[in-house]
């Protein structure tokens, strides 16, 4: 009689060792494949490129683009050529020396809408001095895309904002602020020869 309480004990537990085991393989699928899915991939590693490669949530559209969306999706993928890994890659690596400004984007192909709105409400809401201007508007010279992006879409809009909050809070010159419009080109290709 003990001998069958003892062997239901160990079934029970067996059971649920099982039932936990099956809980746990589930969890790393789910979560492996919604972080494919949503590109949680490394920045600039080549599983990340191939999802944003393909990714089509960033378009050379203006501002009002980004009204349309949810603050929890992302603007994904090059807007105007493919992207290039080449490219990518440097673009990350570039952008790992300003990492401890949460408003410079670790990977320009992949940017928070949130983030994105925050940056077209400083570009709207910040208004430079005189000395301010000239800093952004030596920039615009330096930078390969005569400006923060190479047309008028959302992202200058969004990086036009970056750079007055960059100007104003961290007293960022015009080389800087040049520096960072070209590693956050998400225009694709290959960027421009200096």
């Amino acid at each position: 009689m003990e001998k069958i309480k003892i062997s239901k004990k160990i079934v029970k537990i067996g059971a649920v060792i099982s039932v936990f085991l099956i809980v746990i393989i589930f969890f790393f699928i789910y979560s492996s494949k919604d972080n494919q899915s949503n590109g949680q991939f490394e920045a600039g590693s080549a599983e990340k490129f191939a999802v944003l490669s393909s990714a089509g949530t960033s378009l050379c559209s203006g501002p009002s683009f980004i009204d349309a969306k949810e603050n929890t999706d992302r603007l994904q993928g090059s807007c105007c050529s493919k992207m290039n890994f080449h490219r990518y890659e440097e673009q990350v690596e570039g952008l790992k020396k300003f990492k401890d400004i949460d408003k410079i984007p670790s990977d320009p192909y992949d940017i928070p809408v949130v983030l994105a709105r925050e940056l077209l409400d400083y570009q709207k809401n910040i208004v430079l001095t005189q000395e301010q201007q000239n800093i952004y508007d030596n920039a615009v010279k330096l930078s390969h895309e005569g400006g923060p992006c190479c047309c008028k879409c959302w992202r200058w809009y969004a990086f036009e904002g970056l750079a007055k909050y960059l100007i104003t809070e961290y007293d960022f010159n015009a080389e800087q602020i040049a520096e960072i419009w070209d590693l956050e080109d998400g225009c694709g290709g290959t960027g421009h020869e200096h």
